[in-house]
């Protein structure tokens, strides 16, 4: 059973009759269904690529959600996610990566640790002096 996806709403969208060669700069949520060359780039934002896109790019994003054709390297701070048509060819690399049945993966992958701040810390417990309990 597929897991619902978390994907915040779209601010940017690049349509199936767009061909863009260049650098992309962006916040927020973008979408990308057309064709792309280049570099993307994002501080903490999310890059998804539909199901016709076809990007040729270096990515370095919050979070990547592929279900089209993307060869390139993808730096993720968050995740990655490739989902069923989707296809990947180059390095990727994010402290969460999950490649479900039907998407395609080629390349070398690394797991990198997640940022300190989305790391939640649970406080010590301490049983009293000397660590004796007390009644």
């Amino acid at each position: 059973m597929r897991k619902d996806r978390k994907i915040d709403r779209i601010s940017t969208f690049i349509g199936a009759d767009a061909s863009i060669e260049g650098a992309i700069e962006f916040k927020g949520t973008i979408r990308v269904d057309g064709r792309v060359k280049g570099k993307i780039s994002s501080n903490g934002g999310t890059i998804i690529v539909g199901e016709k896109a076809v990007v040729n790019a270096d990515i370095v994003v919050g979070a990547a959600v592929v279900m089209g054709e993307l060869n390139g390297t993808i730096d993720a701070v968050e995740r990655i996610e490739v989902f069923p048509p989707g296809r990947v060819g180059g390095d990727i690399q994010a402290p969460v990566i999950s490649i479900e049945p039907g998407g395609i993966f080629n390349g070398t992958c690394t797991m990198k640790k997640a940022p300190e701040t989305s790391i939640k810390r649970i406080p010590a417990v301490t049983t009293g002096s000397g660590g004796k309990q007390q009644n």
